[in-house]
């Protein structure tokens, strides 16, 4: 540690180690799904409203230079064995968060939503001061919290499109096969949004920041009046 500096607490091992296992797997999940998704595009999803329609996804720009498409076998391959290990590691996170309480840091409550506009003027820089925040703030909290949802219909729409007979009941819930496959297709897209999103907020707050989900510590400036208690916070934080 530097002088006049404190270590102070971010992120939790648990919470550092399933978010650096989850990254690379969700990664894999996209591109061997996409590999799935162009072997047979009889019926690609598009954006639009009602007859008005503006792109397919995913365009032939996209497709050919990563290599999608006639990749139905190897796709599945790498679908599969690693959907397992997302699964497993979602399961472990969700049970971390039970277990210590930290699911508390990704629901928002009432007043953190309130919040949510304040941030969003500050983000924007129309709002010089962010509004008082815990860990997160609360339009972070919203994003995680329906993050967790995301990986949990991705999971269940997964199951239902792979076992839609056996697991046909799961699969009515989706309103049939085309349905899990809707709400599969489209959470993907999702996850691909939050990662350009996340990955832009997290180069916006620093390398400081980025750092803490490393070593799940931040070094901060220690108050210049009170050194010998942000020594005593120091030993204890690092202990």
């Amino acid at each position: 540690m530097s002088e006049g500096r404190i270590a102070v607490e971010r992120h939790r091992r648990g919470n550092r180690w399933m978010h650096w296992i989850n990254f690379p797997l969700l990664t894999v999940m996209i591109w061997s799904g996409l590999r799935i998704y162009w072997a047979d595009l009889r019926d690609p999803f598009g954006v639009g409203i009602g007859g008005w329609h503006w792109f397919e996804l995913f365009p032939d720009w996209i497709n050919e230079p990563l290599g999608l498409d006639r990749k139905l076998a190897r796709g599945m391959a790498f679908h599969f064995t690693f959907g397992w290990l997302l699964t497993l590691n979602g399961a472990a996170f969700f049970i971390y968060l039970w277990r210590t309480g930290g699911w508390r840091n990704f629901v928002p409550t009432r007043d953190d939503l309130r919040t949510i506009p304040a941030v969003l003027l500050h983000e924007v820089g129309l709002r010089k001061d962010a509004p008082p925040q815990g860990k997160y703030n609360g339009m972070q909290q919203l994003t995680y919290a329906v993050v967790l949802i995301m990986g949990a219909l991705a999971v269940i729409s997964g199951f239902a499109i792979y076992k839609p007979t056996q697991l046909a009941l799961l699969t009515s819930m989706f309103g049939g096969y085309e349905g899990a496959r809707f709400v599969h297709f489209w959470v993907t897209i999702g996850f691909v949004l939050f990662f350009g999103i996340h990955i832009l907020q997290v180069a916006r707050a620093g390398f400081r920041n980025f750092w803490s989900m490393v070593t799940g510590y931040e070094l901060l400036d220690a108050p210049e009046d009170d050194e010998s208690e942000a020594s005593e916070e120091f030993e204890e934080v690092g202990a």
